[in-house]
């Protein structure tokens, strides 16, 4: 991978901006005050002062704190990152830090009352441990447990046995197992408890108007990106009130915070996730033709499309002839430890010197849980250097997959709403990201679309460069070929599809995320349902044989997989270990988790797509 920094500021910067200022002009005034007869000795002590100065800036520039932006979480964020602290120290087996930031303040008890109580549990504590026990009962007297403020909810739009469901699985082993999966929305569905509504200070999930489907374990809240694929898979279950209930709750946090926040936490509050809103929109308008929605989702998704088009968001890379392409990049709004993984962020960042550094470290980890894809060797200068974390500095090709998705969406609803000159606008915009893709992503010799580094920090132009691509193979490379725009034309998914059969990426249960097994849940061996769906769904709307071929060839090992790994956990998992049917993922800062949201999306929609032939054995390939 190449390696980019940005250069350094000159000196006359560092010192025309405040707090050096002053330092320009006190030496002459200095100098004037002081009689004739002293010039020899007055020229030696302003080079000193000057010098000293210098030493000085230089220091400040160093320590100086991240310019970015940053929004600050609740009180109540803060003191339970206190508590998580000490929750690792104190307690042997080594608890999951999320449990912590998932608690709940306990009525009738008031958040400077717990803080003063705890002040003097931890008083006498060098490194904020205390005995367990002590511990436990503090926990227990004044917070209720995590999920507790979201309470079970039993959709109304489910039915056990669906009318029309997956008519083409006419395997009876399989059409047993999809049923299971179909019942697993039950155990995944609830609602946010009229506690938080009444009282959102005491607690960090955040309050929403429809009832939810999380992603399942420790995920006990309902995430942006994860959504989309449910979505898909509550349409193939006939679910379709719940599926437009989510819509609903991703549209609030459009309203209240101008974006999606990347789950539904205070602590969520300073990043998005990938933009897949406008994705569900359309899924749900192409089964219900609710117009009603449509006119309702547009002004939402203006909204958050300028999220994603201003600001840090924005990137901008000149071509060779001059012409400006606009992009967009991951840009999380914190430079601290994520209050989730505060103590993983801690320790991880422990090795750098300057306030400055860590800064900017904790908030390309930030940047890089915006992504969806934490954590990856993508994200790292130097992989698999975890500290080389620069997620900040690459421009996506999946982001501006979501974003030229984005743009079409936006057109087609404006057609439906009338809006001809609107429809138009959104068109133009989707051609020159396009044109953009063709510039700064594609790779001919590759046969595929490569992330971009930048050379600068990303807020003014930059001039494009051959060497700063990434040649490194991901599963991402191949995202584009989800949408129309790159799967309508033969002749080009003939070259994506001879790249992806020679990129060692697909494996006996599915696509590998990436080539290098670097101990991070997004890379090798693990494959994630979203990345199956979206190059598989591209492969088999192509008009290419080869292509569809393929297709349905990785959605049944996918399938395979999923089953036999249910079959002998007794559950579905979040990812997979694609090297080896049945196998599922591991790696990264948390345990696998089960249940699981988009994993069974994904399986739904495969089977919905492709079906299952009675003579087709589920158990053997």
């Amino acid at each position: 991978m190449n390696s980019h920094r940005p250069n350094p500021s000159p000196i006359s910067t560092l010192f025309s901006s405040s707090p050096y200022k002053f330092f320009l002009s006190f030496p002459p005034l200095l100098a004037t005050s002081i009689n004739r007869k002293r010039q020899r000795f007055t020229s030696l002590f302003l080079l000193l002062f000057l010098f000293l100065c210098l030493s000085f800036a230089t220091s400040m520039a160093v320590s100086d704190s991240d310019s970015g932006p940053v929004v600050h979480t609740t009180p109540l964020v803060t003191f339970l990152q206190r508590l998580q602290l000490t929750a690792i120290r104190s307690c042997p087996k080594k608890p999951d830090p999320k449990v912590y930031i998932d608690l709940s303040l306990k009525l009738p008890h008031d958040l400077s009352t717990v803080e003063s109580v705890f002040d003097d549990l931890t008083a006498g504590s060098r490194d904020m441990s205390v005995p367990v026990e002590k511990l436990k009962k503090f926990v227990n007297e004044y917070f209720d447990p995590a999920g507790k403020d979201l309470v079970h909810h039993e959709p109304e739009d489910f039915v056990s046995d669906p009318t029309e469901f997956l008519l083409n699985v006419e395997n009876k082993q399989v059409r047993v197992w999809a049923r299971e999966v179909h019942c697993l929305w039950k155990t995944l569905s609830g609602r946010v408890s009229d506690a938080v509504i009444e009282s959102p200070d005491r607690h960090t999930l955040l309050p929403l108007p429809e009832p939810v489907i999380i992603p399942g374990s420790r995920f006990r809240e309902v995430y942006y990106w994860d959504s989309y694929w449910v979505i898909k898979g509550l349409l193939t279950s006939k679910m379709f009130t719940t599926a437009q209930g989510l819509v609903t709750n991703l549209m609030s946090l459009v309203e209240t915070y101008g974006y999606v926040l990347n789950g539904a936490r205070a602590y969520y509050t300073n990043r998005s996730q990938p933009p897949l809103l406008s994705s569900m929109v359309y899924e749900i308008y192409k089964v219900t033709k609710d117009e009603e929605l449509v006119m309702k989702a547009i002004p939402v998704l203006l909204k958050e499309y300028e999220f994603w088009n201003s600001g840090k968001h924005k990137v901008v890379i000149r071509d060779a002839s001059g012409n400006d392409h606009i992009l967009s990049r991951y840009y999380a709004m914190w430079n601290m430890p994520r209050p989730e993984s505060s103590v993983f962020d801690q320790e991880s960042a422990s090795g750098f010197s300057s306030t400055l550094e860590k800064q900017r470290f904790h908030r390309d980890i930030a940047t890089a849980a915006e992504s969806g894809c934490d954590f990856s060797t993508r994200w790292m200068r130097h992989p698999p250097n975890f500290t080389t974390m620069a997620t900040t500095s690459v421009v996506p090709v999946d982001l501006n997959v979501f974003l030229l998705k984005m743009e079409l969406d936006i057109a087609f609803m404006m057609e439906i709403a009338g809006d001809k000159n609107g429809s138009e606008r959104f068109v133009k915009a989707s051609e020159a990201r396009k044109k953009a893709f063709e510039i700064v992503f594609w790779n001919e010799k590759a046969g595929q679309w490569l992330d971009y580094w930048l050379s600068s920090n990303g807020d003014e132009p930059e001039t494009w460069k051959a060497e700063n691509q990434n040649n490194n193979v991901f599963a991402s490379n191949f995202a584009p070929i989800w949408i129309s725009s790159f799967h309508s034309d033969e002749n080009f998914v003939k070259k994506v599809v001879k790249a992806l059969e020679n990129s060692g990426l697909i494996a006996p249960a599915g696509i590998l995320t990436s080539l290098t097994n670097s101990g991070q849940q997004w890379d090798a061996p693990n494959g994630w349902a979203p990345q199956q769906e979206m190059i598989v769904t591209g492969l088999a709307r192509s008009d290419l044989k080869e292509a569809k071929v393929m297709a349905e060839e990785i959605a049944r090992r996918w399938i395979r997989s999923s089953y036999r790994a249910y079959k002998t956990s007794g559950t579905i998992h979040e990812k997979l270990d694609v090297s080896e049917i049945g196998e599922y993922g591991g790696g990264g800062e948390y345990k696998p988790q089960t249940g699981f949201g988009w994993s069974n999306g994904v399986i739904l929609t495969f089977l919905e797509e492709f079906g299952w032939p009675s003579d087709l054995s589920i158990i053997e390939p």
